[in-house]
């Protein structure tokens, strides 16, 4: 009889089906087309689909949970919710090596931005493994963060004086060197800040201007990426991580290559000219009705000007503010890509 039972009990654990997976994830900005186009499908349909249910997922996004920008990687690290993903610059107040991650200048085209979050991958993954207890699973772009001015400017140097609210610490230095006034505004409060005068300029993505309306209080566009790319890490705490099975680590690694972070790049280059004729009037608007922004012209000038000021005051003080060990690792892979030195 007890042999009986147990073959039983044997042959029943061997049919139970598998507990599902269940993911608490938290996105990135609910009104942006990155959650919208790519975050929200993926984790939402494309990755339980994959598993054949063993995955399951509770999304939201950290605006629709009221997060500081700040606590959205500390609390990951905590266990707080087992998935999030923002904006890398929001963390560097904890980790100010990462700012090597999304230099502003460096790369004018998708292609060219891909290249340098490949090279820094392996960086930025220590970087959260150690001040965040978690895993990198993706980086992704934004568009370039270009600049939105509620005041009439025709080249690079109209800046100086302005207030212009950056999209990172390494944008700030780089707008106070060119002689603005760099403004710590949130995402949220640069329309009214545009509206009110707190602020004369903002960088941002373009699509992201253009989704959050920013046309309606900024009448010049200077397409110049003085922010960067804006990268957005996508991490899993680390002790959900390890609790995983091999198999599902290797699912959700796969997956999330091919069916968030590949297309996110793939159409980033687009974007970036949809987004402008969206916000300029300058050619065909797939989003939905032009506006009629005043398009600011691009010189050599400008953009030498520019990036001599990057590698010439801008990195030597993040080398510096990033401590001993990183202005190395940063030369040995994305300085390499690039083709710049912090000497």
């Amino acid at each position: 009889m007890k042999k009986t039972l147990s073959v039983l009990i044997a042959s029943t654990a061997l049919a139970a089906p598998a507990l599902a997976e269940n993911l608490a994830v938290v996105g990135s900005w609910s009104s942006l087309p990155l959650h919208k186009q790519y975050e929200a499908p993926f984790w939402g349909e494309t990755l339980p689909a994959a598993s054949g249910g063993d995955i399951t997922v509770e999304l939201t996004t950290h605006n629709q949970m009221s997060l500081g920008l700040g606590d959205i990687y500390p609390l990951l690290g905590q266990g707080v919710y087992d998935v999030a993903m923002t904006v890398a610059d929001y963390a560097v107040a904890d980790a100010p090596e990462l700012e090597g991650l999304d230099v502003p200048l460096l790369a004018l085209t998708a292609d060219e931005a891909r290249a340098m979050v490949d090279a820094a991958r392996p960086m930025v993954s220590d970087i959260y493994r150690d001040r965040f207890n978690s895993h990198v699973l993706a980086i992704a772009p934004y568009p370039p963060q270009v600049v939105f001015c509620n005041a009439e400017i025709s080249n690079l140097g109209d800046l100086e004086g302005l207030k212009v609210r950056a999209s990172g610490r390494m944008t700030a230095k780089l707008l106070e060197a060119l002689g603005a006034e760099g403004v710590n505004v949130s995402f949220s409060e640069v329309p009214g800040a545009l509206q009110n005068g707190v602020v004369d300029c903002a960088v941002t993505g373009a699509g992201s201007g253009y989704s959050a309306g920013w046309w309606e209080v900024s009448t010049h566009l200077l397409p110049i990426p003085l922010g960067g790319w804006d990268s957005v890490v996508t991490a899993i705490n680390m002790d959900k991580w390890n609790s995983l099975n091999a198999d599902t680590q290797a699912l959700i690694t796969e997956q999330v290559a091919s069916g968030f972070e590949d297309p996110a790049w793939e159409s980033a280059q687009d974007a970036l000219v949809n987004d402008i004729a969206c916000l300029t009037g300058n050619g065909e608007c797939p989003a939905g009705e032009a506006r009629s922004m005043t398009l600011v012209d691009v010189s050599d000038a400008d953009f030498d000007r520019a990036r001599d000021i990057l590698t010439s005051e801008v990195l030597p003080d993040w080398a510096d503010r990033a401590g001993e060990g990183w202005a190395a690792r940063w030369n040995e892979s994305v300085g390499a890509v690039v083709g710049v030195t912090i000497n």
